[in-house]
């Protein structure tokens, strides 16, 4: 069986792996290198990197429609692709360019949480399980029939980088016990209820914004939503400051929301509803630091009211 690997992010990893373990890889894609870091130097997508040290040709397209993708895998003759976090929609052209088609291992349970960011937008939203949805892609936003599903619980801890951690794993499992009967004809996709489609929207800037008139519960899963990126943050004292773990906590706290009260060296946060502690976070600029470090060193203050504007 000669495959293709459409990914960009290290989740796709453990599927590409597995792809390259039982077909024939032939070829991968990948997003383009774009700069990165303080010093914006050239940052190679995982993918590509993974490609290009086990030897398999890598192309890196600009653009998914101006034929050059497509003359590509035509020359390569694969009987399948398969993508995983590629992060670009696929024209009708490349997606009938493979014998058997192009086999999407997304990350959720089809049809809910389909688009950019399902992981996360699970999380926010408070479900209690996600999984990997083995589907036949066709020319719509995660619309094509799904031939498997397998689920993992989200655990009250969970971020979405541990919960991606596991879901690259489950991916791999797809591909190793799945796909094979998949392409077989032995697990016929099934068309997707759409009265069940939720949609999951890339994170914009404005979604990590703390905004405290929400209750703490939600402010909880929103933190452990955009861990590690983009990072969940608010206002202290003119100067951001990155929440990277709290909690809600049946302690009563006064003051508006957003009002801080210091107690033994913890953070505890007055909601919309509810007090949300705050575990850990980074002052902008800084390391981060357990609460009593902050707490100590007059980074967040008693009284204070996070999310105020600077004077």
């Amino acid at each position: 069986m000669r495959t293709t690997f459409f990914g960009t992010p290290a989740i796709a990893l453990p599927a590409l792996a597995a792809v390259a373990e039982t077909t024939e890889l032939v070829g991968v894609v990948s997003q383009p290198s774009r700069p990165a870091g303080r010093g914006l130097a050239e940052a190679e997508p995982p993918v590509a990197r993974w490609a290009r040290a086990h030897g398999v040709p890598c192309l890196q397209p600009a653009k998914v429609r101006d034929g050059a993708l497509l003359a590509w895998l035509e020359a390569l003759r694969p009987d399948a692709a398969i993508v995983l976090a590629y992060g670009r929609i696929l024209p009708p052209a490349v997606l009938a360019a493979p014998r058997l088609g192009c086999w999407n291992l997304h990350a959720s349970l089809l049809p809910r949480w389909r688009g950019a960011a399902p992981i996360p937008r699970a999380i926010e939203a408070g479900d209690t399980e996600t999984g990997i949805s083995l589907m036949m892609m066709d020319e719509g936003l995660d619309t094509g029939p799904v031939a498997a599903r397998r689920s993992v619980a989200i655990g009250s801890d969970d971020t979405a980088g541990t919960l991606e951690e596991r879901l690259a794993a489950l991916a791999a499992a797809v591909v190793r016990d799945d796909l094979p009967r998949a392409l077989a004809g032995a697990l016929p996709p099934v068309a997707q209820d759409p009265g069940g489609a939720t949609l999951a929207p890339p994170l914009e800037p404005a979604d990590a914004r703390l905004d405290w008139g929400s209750t703490a519960a939600e402010l909880a899963r929103r933190v452990r939503a955009f861990q590690p990126r983009p990072g969940a943050h608010t206002q202290a004292g003119g100067v951001r400051l990155r929440v990277l773990e709290a909690r809600e906590v049946p302690i009563p706290v006064s003051g508006p929301p957003g009002t801080v009260t210091t107690r033994d060296g913890r953070i505890l946060v007055q909601t919309g509803g509810g007090a949300l502690e705050i575990l850990r976070a980074q002052v902008e600029g800084r390391r981060a630091l357990p609460a009593r470090d902050l707490v100590n060193g007059r980074a967040v203050r008693d009284g204070a009211v996070l999310g105020a504007a600077p004077p």
